[in-house]
């Protein structure tokens, strides 16, 4: 009979089960030549015994350390997306019994991190951290694709451009003919198609185009510096303002409300200080938390074979309309 304080182990649950300790491991992961009644039974009497798998030995069997790398630009983590993206990646390795390790550019490594496999949101060109950790030979999976040399052995990447395209259509349909841009470096994938998609709506429409670039960590003062270049320009003034950088349009809003009352305005990235912001600003939801968990699942998909190197994947965004770009009378 099992004592109370005995731990359930493999054994046990096979004793119980009356079959033998292979029988029971192989019913409980799905392997083997165990047939359905035989794992049923198996799970149901680890089930009543309340067994909890030993995932540090089952790590251990497969040569894995059961944890993931993590890797997010320094610069961008004080921003609410890539938190929710983090939280998407860990929530996402928990089901697959893996732990995450961060791993950010301001660390310099003298070898490989001890991980199973990397996870890079959304990775800057030239950062030699990145360029470090893809030439690892770890399977990697990026937020994006990688501007450089490389690319990762997956990419989960979403269509920027074309939600852009919709974006500027909504702000025409409100009545704004010469819609304008900031955005950041082409460093990062997202803001090069942010930027390459702002620049193909305006010759498909005729409408010359009005852009101003702000540092990828740009600070609010350097955002509304750049929105006070683009409406100085009275001839040239835009009639709509779109902020790529995330939070940017929240430090623009107040800007418009004090100089320039009839300027739409319009955000790439979603956020509560966005939905918050009076008025609420209409804005591309990237929808990060799931961004998060697509990548982990599919560098897990990577590391046990049922998707093959150099698989890409399409993350879904939305486009959310807000009181910030309702229509003029």
């Amino acid at each position: 009979m099992q004592a109370a304080d005995e731990p359930v182990t493999i054994l046990t649950v096979a004793k119980e089960a009356g079959v033998s300790k292979t029988t029971a491991s192989d019913a409980l992961r799905g392997s083997g030549r165990v047939s359905e009644a035989t794992r049923e039974a198996v799970a149901r009497v680890a089930e009543r015994l309340g067994y909890v798998p030993n995932g540090s030995a089952r790590h251990l069997r497969r040569a894995s350390t059961g944890t993931i790398g993590l890797h997010v630009p320094e610069v961008l983590t004080r921003s609410s997306y890539y938190m929710s993206f983090v939280f998407g990646v860990v929530e996402q390795a928990a089901r697959h019994d893996y732990d995450v390790t961060l791993i950010t550019s301001g660390q310099r490594r003298t070898r490989p991190p001890r991980v199973d496999g990397l996870v890079l949101g959304d990775p800057l060109g030239g950062d030699p951290v990145v360029e470090g950790l893809m030439a690892t030979g770890l399977p990697t999976v990026s937020c994006e694709r990688f501007p450089g040399d490389r690319q990762a052995d997956g990419v989960v990447w979403s269509q920027h451009a074309a939600m852009l395209a919709r974006l500027l259509d909504h702000l025409r349909e409100s009545g704004a003919s010469r819609p304008a841009l900031i955005v950041a470096g082409d460093e990062s994938d997202w803001a090069a198609n942010v930027h390459r998609g702002y620049l193909n709506w305006c010759v498909a429409g005729g409408v010359a185009p009005l852009v101003r670039r702000v540092s990828f960590d740009a600070t609010g003062d350097e955002v509304r510096a750049a929105a006070r270049a683009l409406l100085s320009v009275a001839d040239e003034r835009p009639d709509a303002l779109v902020c790529a950088p995330a939070g940017a349009a929240a430090e623009v809003a107040p800007l418009l409300r004090e100089a320039v009352a009839d300027v739409l305005l319009a955000s790439c990235v979603d956020n509560a200080g966005i939905r918050q912001a009076d008025p609420p600003i209409t804005a591309i939801d990237l929808r990060p938390r799931e961004a998060g968990a697509s990548c982990a699942e599919l560098l897990f998909d990577l590391l046990s074979g049922a998707a093959p190197m150099g698989t890409e994947r399409v993350h879904p965004i939305e486009l959310a309309i807000r009181a910030s770009t309702r229509p003029r009378p």
